[in-house]
């Protein structure tokens, strides 16, 4: 693909050889000849003058250097883009393996491909264009919208719910058991029955081997646009708002509130009955015990303001030669 084409197709301005020709994408510090990089963070913006690549997604106002560059205001979304003209996953034609086990019940939308050893339970309703590889297992009445698109091992259990274009990753659990339990005189555990669905709305995505429980009563939801990574525990009663991000590792317990385009940065943990403000930020392995205010930079244990945590981490690493300083004017 020319430099050119490549730049229209992507809404850049080019500043550069029209005709140089891209044969793939790759990162700055890796990239060859014929490749496509990117720049979006600034800290990083040396390595434009020292990669090997044939061109460089930039902002508009990024500094003029000898190689190519295609101009825009969003370079890592341009990138992503141009992922997708390079590489080209495997497509699933229509139709269903001989091995997957269909309910009678079932209703299955058109083109839908059924993979090796899926099982799909009595009155599940699956929409148009669905994708279920192998050992998918969807439970009875889970009900699902057009484009779904489950990786091996995924699980959907009864009665929960998923909108249209959702992705489940290998071995993303919706509406497994939530942890409920109620003590008995004899100090054993009663096991509280888990009676609400999960429910995924449309255009959400839940990476591997994360889990987002069914509730108790009422029901676990997640939003619409909201992603999910891996290993992520969303727990019983949770709702979780648009857009929002929740990173790897994340834990949400009981019942907790989470508002739209939240970010959650990787093992964040939240308590069971917060709420957690639209638009707030938790930075990695933040413990939040309590409600977050919309906008909010937390960090820390328990989560205080990012800018007070800054400070106060800058002033542990003084803590021994201020205890000194104390000892010896004691003296």
């Amino acid at each position: 693909m020319t430099l050119a084409d490549l730049a229209d197709h992507l809404g850049a301005t080019l500043h550069g050889d029209p005709a140089a020709q891209i044969t793939g994408v790759a990162g700055l510090e890796t990239a060859a000849p014929g490749h496509l990089t990117f720049v979006a963070n600034p800290k990083y913006a040396s390595l434009a003058h020292t990669t090997q690549a044939t061109a460089i997604l930039v902002e508009r106002t990024f500094p003029e250097i000898p190689t190519a560059t295609l101009r825009l205001a969003n370079p890592y979304l341009a990138f992503a883009k141009a992922i997708e003209l390079f590489y080209q996953p495997p497509a699933y034609a229509p139709g269903i393996h001989p091995t997957a086990v269909i309910a009678p019940t079932a209703r299955i939308g058109a083109n839908a491909h059924i993979g090796a050893y899926v099982v799909i339970g009595d009155h599940v309703t699956l929409g148009d264009n669905a994708t279920l590889l192998p050992h998918v297992v969807l439970y009875p009445h889970v009900r699902a919208g057009a484009n779904l698109f489950a990786h091996a091992h995924a699980v959907v259990r009864e009665h929960c719910q998923l909108g249209d274009n959702v992705i489940l990753q290998n071995g993303a659990i919706i509406g497994a058991d939530g942890f409920g339990f109620a003590k008995q005189s004899d100090g054993t555990w009663y096991k509280i029955l888990q009676s609400g669905p999960a429910i995924l709305e449309d255009n959400v995505e839940v990476q591997a081997n994360a889990c987002v429980d069914r509730a108790s009563v009422g029901q676990t939801r997640i939003q619409a646009g909201a992603k999910v990574d891996n290993l992520v525990q969303v727990g019983h009663g949770s709702n979780v708002g648009q857009n929002t991000l929740l990173c790897a590792q994340v834990g949400l317990a009981g019942s907790t509130t989470i508002g739209k385009d939240v970010i959650l940065a990787g093992q964040v943990g939240v308590a069971g009955h917060c709420t957690i403000g639209d638009g707030a930020i938790a930075t990695a392995q933040s413990g939040i015990p309590s409600d977050v205010a919309p906008g909010k930079v937390v960090s820390g244990y328990p989560a205080i303001d990012n800018r007070q945590w800054l400070r106060s981490v800058a002033l542990f690493n003084h803590l021994p030669e201020l205890l000194r300083d104390i000892k010896s004017k004691l003296k």
